[in-house]
């Protein structure tokens, strides 16, 4: 009797549904038929068609590939710009039982080639203008078969395949194959600024419970009357999940191609009536500068709400693009947290506080998404909330990643009670919202002190004549390291090493001040856009603190 009550009491009467994306494509193609999918294609032409349409041709894109010999878990790569091809791969691959790999065009050829044999990449579908690109490294993979996208060019090389017409021999006919939420989907690889680039698999599930969380008011707040502009790279960690969560909700999608020059951007966002956009700090900031310069240039009755990431937006920034009624939403995520683990979205009770504070927040990590666990660990243990102690950001949930492809030497990134160690520094206020000191590696160790490089950055480039700023750890003989910054001014801006540093002493101690200001045109960025402080630190190896160079 007590084993029957058991087994009465943990039953439960739902459904098994798998959390899949074939039911988001089917929804897409039934309830949002007319729903439109516009593409600013490599020869800046524009491709225009519908969910429909779309549903149609990555099921057959999904035909194609199981007729090709697909088996389950194989890996499907990409090198393509964020377009509607691209889009139809993003389902396409999933769907027939593969996993999409979307390799980043702009890694050295040699990490591409790494990255494609680790993945045991088997097909390629590729852009027919980033051919030359391929041809750096083709030699060094195993693609069985390799298809090509046109766009400017009549018929393919000698040994490509044409994506259009391969397509085009489905029946339309296709059947799903049985999948489990569990399997995988999707993958993508670290950027690799230490060691080999770490692989990513993510799941049904995951990307469905991440496309979700983009749907909730106080995350993006994605719905069918939003157009959704994705500024974010398709090749790197599902861009952000904007496709996706799209696609669950019938949003129009805008797909800008190669086309990220400020005067493009504000031209597609005006003329498509975009209200939601994902892009990199860098993105943004030409944008900025072309406003300023051009007044009246942006005219806005509404708001349109930025997803902005990658690296951290200076507060500056934030309040330049609120002027044009452009609105960040500061997110953190990584690859492996797909990517986004938490939203800077104020709170009720912070909307009567003092412009300073809100802005303050704003610029904050914000507060984990549903389902996504943090905490702050310091070799003592897990730090106290207190917005003061740093320590280690360790994260988990339901679509953070539980290991790397293949990489059972990286074992020690997860502890053993299952967290995953991010390697970012971090405090944590008593209501849960985190502010990121630095990453572990850029932290500068002055004097057994430590200085934060990014909130020297962030102040430094709320000086007006101040475009770009990194910050870097200098050996010195005295304090063990020094930070020194590393400027870029606005064309047509003066700023002298001593304004720079007066100006940083109303917000620091004297001790935290850089030493030294170096002035370059333009700062190294990885290939997502984010500041290289590895380039950095190669470009003034040899700094000698004994000549300053500001002078």
């Amino acid at each position: 009797m007590l084993l029957l009550l058991y087994n009465l009491a943990s039953m439960n009467t739902m459904m098994d549904y798998p959390l899949t994306l074939a039911p988001v494509l089917e929804r897409a193609g039934m309830l949002f038929p007319n729903g439109q999918i516009i593409s600013r294609l490599p020869d800046r032409s524009f491709h225009r068609y519908t969910y429909r349409e779309f549903r149609e041709r990555a099921r057959r894109l999904a035909e194609s590939l199981t007729a090709a010999g697909l088996q389950c878990g194989e890996r499907v790569a990409t090198l393509m710009w964020n377009h509607y091809a691209h889009f139809e791969a993003y389902f396409g691959v999933p769907i027939a039982g593969g996993i999409l790999h979307p390799l980043n065009l702009r890694l050295h050829p040699n990490e591409v080639s790494y990255i494609a044999n680790h993945a045991q990449d088997r097909f390629l579908i590729v852009d027919d203008v980033l051919l030359p690109v391929l041809e750096k490294f083709k030699a060094q993979t195993n693609f069985e078969r390799i298809f090509v996208v046109r766009h400017c060019s009549d018929r393919v090389p000698e040994g490509f395949e044409d994506y259009e017409e391969w397509i085009s021999k489905a029946t339309g006919d296709f059947q799903y194959p049985d999948l489990r939420e569990t399997d995988g989907a999707s993958m993508c690889f670290t950027s690799g600024t230490t060691g080999n680039p770490k692989g990513v698999v993510y799941s049904h599930r995951s990307i469905i419970l991440h496309s979700l969380a983009g749907t909730m008011a106080d995350s993006m707040g994605v719905s069918q009357r939003d157009t959704i502009l994705v500024g974010s790279s398709m090749f790197h960690a599902n861009a952000w999940g904007l496709p996706y969560t799209a696609a669950l909700v019938g949003a129009k999608l805008v797909f800008p191609g190669p086309n990220l020059d400020a005067e493009s951007l504000l031209n597609l966002m005006e003329d498509e009536h975009v209200t939601v956009a994902g892009a990199v700090p860098t993105i943004w900031l030409p944008i900025t500068e072309m406003l300023a310069s051009q007044k009246g240039r942006w005219k806005r009755e509404h708001t349109l709400r930025i997803m902005c990431g990658g690296t951290a937006p200076p507060e500056a920034l934030i309040r330049t693009l609120d002027e044009h009624k452009l609105h960040i939403i500061h997110a953190w995520g990584m690859t492996e947290t797909s990517p986004a683990a938490t939203m800077s979205v104020l709170r009720p009770h912070m909307d009567d506080w003092p412009e300073e504070q809100r802005y303050a927040m704003r610029a904050r990590q914000g507060w984990p998404l549903p389902f996504v666990d943090l905490r702050i660990m310091t070799p003592h243990g897990e730090a106290p909330h207190d917005g003061q102690t740093p320590g280690e950001l360790e994260v988990r949930g339901p679509w953070v990643a539980g290991s790397y492809f293949n990489a059972p030497e990286t074992r020690d990134r997860w502890t053993k009670d299952g967290w995953f160690r991010t390697g970012d520094v971090a405090s944590m206020e008593p209501d849960g919202c985190i502010k990121l000191v630095d990453r572990s590696k850029d932290l500068i160790k002055s004097g057994g002190e430590w200085i934060s490089s990014v909130d020297l950055e962030n102040a430094l480039m709320s000086h007006p004549a101040v475009r770009e700023a990194g910050v870097i750890a200098m050996p010195h003989p005295k304090w063990q390291e020094r930070p020194l910054a590393v400027v870029v001014l606005r064309d047509g801006q003066q700023a002298s090493a001593e304004e720079l540093r007066t100006f940083l002493g109303q917000k620091f101690a004297k001790w935290q001040l850089p030493d030294d200001f170096a002035f370059v045109k333009e700062l190294p960025h990885t290939s997502i856009g984010k500041l290289s402080k590895v380039e950095l630190r190669k470009q003034f190896a040899n700094w000698d603190w004994q000549t300053p160079q500001h002078r």
